[in-house]
């Protein structure tokens, strides 16, 4: 994603990229506020569980470990006072309870949302095209390519995206991570486009085919851990808890995007899926649209939605 964005996205900042940042964190902080509401009232949900949905809701992996790392923490604390804590199971099986909807909740969303409206597509992706036109210089002089797929370009972003996201923040212990870190190498690599005379662009149809390999394995891998504990877990409240944290940020920010900021239905449709850090629904809206610029909002949205779940997680967990 972070390929296929990068070459406009640092050359297309303007007034919109505000109402990104800021979806990006308004979106995450009512998803916060619905998980709290419900581990504040409902005895049977822990703080621990509630993370556990609501990262599963939002389907962020980042904001999972990070809420995971806490309750592991309090966990051996637990034990080294002869308690038993189940705090870090309890993430694990909300996530994996509130997942399935938070993948499909978003990906129908954006696929529903245009036809309710009655949305023209064609004319909605001709008027983004023109909105967002941007001029991407060739680089001067005759470059090498080192293999003809663009392995190297990605290998390299995705190596630069490792190290950006290893850097912590002292104090509150906090990080990018994986996700995030290889997001901003893809947006620099694609960005910059060469290294003196080594070509770093990489073609359409090896990004396209990166992007759904990288899509299957993420919601394999994301899928196995959660349903270690899913069946003993499992409780219908749960799952209604989880529904509602996915529904109540993406419709509100919709709202947010549409009579506040007056975003473009695709630009709007973007920006949620990177509020809702959801690649799947990305994926979906690529396709809907019939063109993969929309990953754009996705890109300058879904990095402070990430520092928000990730710092949420942990907040609700050691608050509540």
């Amino acid at each position: 994603v972070g390929l296929i964005a990068g070459p406009k996205f640092f050359r297309s900042f303007n007034k919109s990229t505000i109402a990104y940042i800021v979806l990006g964190f308004v979106i995450i902080i009512i998803g916060a506020i619905t998980a709290s509401l419900f581990a504040f009232f409902d005895p049977n949900c822990s703080s621990s569980m509630a993370v556990g949905l609501l990262t599963g809701g939002l389907t962020s992996t980042p904001g999972f470990s990070a809420g995971k790392e806490v309750a592991v923490a309090l966990d051996e604390a637990a034990k080294v006072a002869g308690q038993v804590s189940t705090l870090e199971a309890d993430v694990t099986a909300g996530y994996g309870i509130a997942y399935t909807f938070g993948v499909l909740g978003v990906v129908l969303f954006v696929q529903i949302l245009p036809k309710i409206l009655k949305v023209n597509m064609a004319d909605e992706v001709a008027h983004f095209q023109a909105a967002n036109q941007i001029q991407i210089p060739e680089p001067k002089g005759k470059l090498t390519q080192i293999d003809p797929f663009g392995f190297f370009p990605f290998v390299l972003a995705v190596a630069l995206g490792c190290i950006i996201g290893a850097i912590k923040i002292p104090g509150i212990n906090f990080s990018l991570g994986n996700s995030g870190g290889c997001l901003i190498g893809g947006l620099i690599v694609g960005h910059i486009a060469h290294i003196g005379k080594l070509d770093l662009r990489i073609s359409k149809q090896t990004l396209n085919f990166m992007r759904e390999l990288g899509l299957v394995l993420f919601l394999i891998g994301a899928g196995v851990p959660g349903g270690v504990n899913f069946i003993s877990k499992f409780r219908w409240t749960y799952f209604i808890y989880g529904a509602v944290m996915t529904l109540v940020p993406m419709i509100a920010g919709y709202i947010i995007a549409r009579y506040i900021f007056k975003l473009s239905i695709l630009n709007n449709l973007g920006s949620i899926t990177g509020g809702m850090t959801s690649t799947p629904a990305l994926g979906t809206l690529i396709a809907t649209a019939g063109t993969d610029e929309v990953s754009a909002a996705y890109a300058a949205t879904y990095p402070f939605a990430l520092v928000s779940i990730v710092l949420a997680s942990k907040i609700i967990i050691m608050v509540l």
